[in-house]
């Protein structure tokens, strides 16, 4: 073999052991396709942690020790800076748990979560019920008097729509309500023309409870359709000449929609942990009034019915079996909690309003 004919094979050699470029276009797009597949996998791993970790609910707080984190020591004790604070606490946790204010979310991983929004929107409502007892009747000595001037500005921030994401922001405006509501707060322990005033008398008591009921009668309400029930029209009933807008069957079917059921359920929890502890700062500024209608007991065994409700849910989905079916309804037990607080409710207010 001649050298030439010599270098002709090395050549042809060299030339067959290299990948021709269609060969390195393919092992490029299989690795490119690869570390794509990678990224995404590893995303959707942060996404699920996170939301996970943003759907655990805060933890509960003391109210006495919640009351002097806002108030110097010598102001503590001043009537109605448990509940304020309390109210303050609630509406900071809110804003502040784990992954901040869900519920105007329009990213991942907030806009992929429901039951959190919902938990948000529970506690939410009673904040809002209890900024309007505090402006309407709590501060306020009789119906002809004044209105606080701090409370004026904080009711309607914290009633602001709850799903706002800019222009203005939903967390914007219920801060502004939170430094309304401290400014209030710092007042009442003031002497003068400046100062603010929380009335502790059983019929405002009895006032922000008739709210209360109301809230928890629809809940509990609400609660028990997961299952549907047929129920008797009572609309109009212990009233003759009582009419309605428009007519309706003398029977009802009840039933909450199947993909309503886990939010209708985690909105009762919500609304249940802001309860317990606005009940429990109730009891310390309107320990008095309580003690002299011998209504304390009560008032504890609606807040032990409450804690309840926050028990570990232990199956990773909220279940909606039969009523006596083998399978768990976890709105109809909740439901049970609620409706025993509600009736404890009725009892109390009856107490507060015997002389």
């Amino acid at each position: 073999m001649t050298f030439k004919e010599r270098l002709s094979a090395l050549k042809a050699r060299l030339t067959g052991a290299l990948p021709s470029s269609e060969s390195l276009g393919l092992i490029q797009s299989r690795g490119g396709r690869r570390a794509a597949i990678a990224m995404l996998a590893s995303y959707s791993l942060l996404i699920l942690g996170l939301c996970i970790y943003w759907s655990i609910p805060p933890k509960p707080f003391d109210v006495i020790q919640n009351r002097a984190t806002y108030l110097s020591s010598a102001d503590q004790s001043v009537t109605g800076a448990a509940t304020t604070a309390a109210l303050l606490e609630v509406t900071r946790l809110l804003l502040e748990k784990k992954g901040g204010y869900i519920s105007n979310d329009i990213a991942p991983p907030g806009s992929l979560l429901d039951n959190m929004p919902n938990w948000e929107y529970g506690a939410l409502i009673q904040s809002r019920d209890l900024a309007r007892a505090l402006r309407e009747v709590l501060s306020r000595s009789q119906s002809q008097s004044q209105e606080d001037v701090d409370l004026t500005l904080a009711e309607p921030r914290i009633n602001f729509q709850n799903s706002s994401w800019a222009l203005p922001a939903t967390e914007s405006e219920y801060r502004d309500a939170r430094r309304y509501l401290k400014a209030y707060l710092e007042r009442l322990p003031s002497n003068g023309e400046d100062s603010a005033q929380f009335y502790a008398r059983a019929d405002n008591l009895s006032y922000w409870l008739g709210i209360v009921e109301t809230r928890l009668g629809s809940l509990s309400q609400r609660l028990s359709a997961s299952v549907g029930q047929k129920r008797i029209n009572t609309d109009l009933a212990g009233d003759a000449a009582a009419r309605q807008s428009t007519s309706s069957t003398s029977e009802i079917l009840v039933k909450t929609p199947w993909d309503e059921i886990d939010d209708v359920y985690y909105e009762s929890r919500g609304a249940a942990f802001a309860l317990i502890h606005f009940l429990k700062a109730a009891e310390v500024d309107f320990a008095d009034v309580l003690e002299k209608k011998n209504a304390a007991v009560s008032l504890r065994q609606i807040i032990r019915e409450l804690e309840a409700t926050q028990q570990t849910v232990w199956s990773p989905v909220i279940l909606n079996g039969s009523g006596f079916g083998i399978w768990a309804n976890h709105s109809l037990v909740l439901a049970s909690y609620l409706s025993r607080a509600n009736a404890a409710l009725i009892d109390l207010r009856e107490l507060l309003a015997q002389g």
